[in-house]
């Protein structure tokens, strides 16, 4: 398994012969409701499009998660996963090969990759967006991704996970509550689902974000801190923090089988 973070919530998975496309925001910058006033993010340069893309996987609709920019950059004959608010962006935007994927619901790639939709992330008092649980099923590889730190009871049932993509830090709006729940939840999570590796994701990396949104927003948290939490807690997952743009193979050790 190789990982490569692009920043924010844009990853590049490949697992086994299949290259996975995940949230990306590549191109430009990122601009919530065309209001630059109330946020916007920005890199120094854009980051390269990757090519040889087998699937695009949307976990969201919102822009940090479904890219405009970068989509119109994309072949539109890439398989896409997302989940029902994200299918409408891309939907819009010309995509033709897309899989809308309900909490529950699987996806197989090729009959290599099976795909897993859970609740994640509540987007405002009526929708509750996707996290997602990959698996090689030759190898019987795992990982589990959900950028905001709202971990569903049902993905417990999945445990152990080789690997979990999910925030460390936490963003909190005062009078609105958390935005991404990081430490205690990332806790909880590797408490749950016993992961060899665990990886931030939402925060950090080449970015420099600005506007109201920023200036309100209160943010706690490191990885330092959430590695000397595991240690306290008794806890063996590795904890690991990529390079944005750099590519690198993913630790792992077969697991013993269960008698």
């Amino acid at each position: 398994m190789f990982l490569t973070w692009f920043d924010s919530n844009s990853w590049l998975l490949e697992i086994g012969e299949k290259r996975i496309l995940i949230d990306p925001w590549l191109v430009d910058s990122l601009i919530f409701s065309n209001l630059d006033w109330l946020f916007k993010g920005q890199r120094s340069q854009n980051r390269p499009i990757p090519e040889n893309i087998d699937l695009i996987l949307l976990s969201q609709g919102l822009e940090d998660h479904s890219h405009p920019p970068t989509l119109k950059q994309l072949d539109r004959n890439i398989k896409v996963v997302a989940s029902p608010n994200a299918a409408k962006v891309v939907h819009k935007l010309g995509y033709t090969k897309v899989t809308t994927l309900a909490h529950g619901e699987t996806f197989t790639l090729d009959r290599q990759i099976e795909i897993k939709a859970f609740p994640g992330s509540p987007i405002g008092p009526t929708l509750v967006e996707n996290s997602y649980l990959l698996k090689e099923l030759e190898s019987g590889l795992t990982l589990y991704y959900e950028p905001h730190g709202y971990h569903s009871p049902e993905v417990k049932q999945a445990a152990p996970i080789d690997v979990v993509v999910t925030p460390f830090i936490d963003m909190t709006l005062p009078l609105l509550g958390p935005i991404i729940k990081g430490k205690n939840s990332a806790l909880d999570i590797v408490k749950s689902l016993q992961p060899q590796v665990i990886l931030p994701t939402a925060a950090g990396g080449d970015v420099i974000f600005e506007g109201l949104l920023m200036k309100l927003i209160q943010t706690k948290g490191s990885a330092a801190e959430f590695r000397s939490l595991l240690e306290k807690n008794n806890l063996s997952t590795r904890v690991m923090e990529p390079t944005p743009g750099d590519r690198f193979q993913v630790p792992l050790e077969k697991r013993a089988l269960a008698i």
